[in-house]
């Protein structure tokens, strides 16, 4: 398979911003493995959470009411939530304060579970994701999609981003660019498209040295 060079592509969005220090300034910085193990889990299955609510509903109606969440939920806290009786969670998805959506609601239960799966093996969650290396990241998306609650599609990787995991994004932009490449041709989510796409990335990033979270954006920003 033969790639467009990152460097073109790297120009392209440098266009677009029309100075090399503005698109700098708008490109992401991954967390060290250091700094991405110390976040506590709790943290983790917030974001999750925040993200599965986001999904189909106005981001900031979901942000506006979050402290709701917070508090209702104990601060996501792992162990409280696995102590959590099943009528208590249809009562917490009635509560006003909060978008009340029993489904989303139990995602809540169901990913404190795969979580505390994760850390009888790793000893936290984000040390688990801290460890998985960023070149195969789409076995990370998968096992989230596998063994989390509404963690497939880019519900999962979009959280990863957002909490410093160095992970490229399959959105709109960059889907649409792989497909005008032919290095995609199936559906997004099947694995000859998750495998090709984690093999171009692989390509780019040993030939930039950049991390994936900006590689992704710089393809976004070159065809916009």
């Amino acid at each position: 398979m033969t790639y467009e060079p990152f460097d073109h592509i790297y120009q392209r969005a440098v266009t677009r911003f029309n100075s090399e220090s503005l698109l700098q300034a708008s490109l992401a910085t991954p967390k060290s493995h250091q700094a991405l193990a110390a976040i506590s889990d709790d943290r983790w299955l917030a974001a999750f959470t925040q993200k599965v609510f986001q999904s189909g509903m106005n981001w900031q109606v979901v942000r506006n009411k979050w402290p709701n969440f917070e508090s209702a939920f104990f601060g996501f806290d792992i162990e409280k939530m696995l102590l959590i009786h099943d009528e208590m969670w249809e009562e917490k998805a009635k509560d006003p304060s909060i978008i009340r959506h029993l489904g989303k609601v139990m995602t809540i239960r169901d990913n404190a579970i795969m979580m505390a799966e994760v850390q009888a093996k790793h000893g936290s969650f984000a040390n688990f994701v801290a460890e998985f290396p960023s070149d195969n990241i789409i076995e990370l998306w998968q096992y989230l999609k596998k063994h989390g609650a509404r963690l497939g599609g880019n519900t999962g990787a979009y959280t990863l981003r957002i909490m410093g995991k160095d992970t490229f994004l399959l959105s709109k932009d960059v889907e649409g660019y792989l497909r005008h490449q032919n290095i995609i041709s199936t559906g997004r989510d099947t694995q000859a498209a998750l495998k090709a796409a984690q093999h171009a990335f692989n390509h780019w990033h040993e030939q930039s040295g950049l991390p994936y979270c900006q590689i992704s954006q710089c393809i976004a920003y070159s065809v916009n």
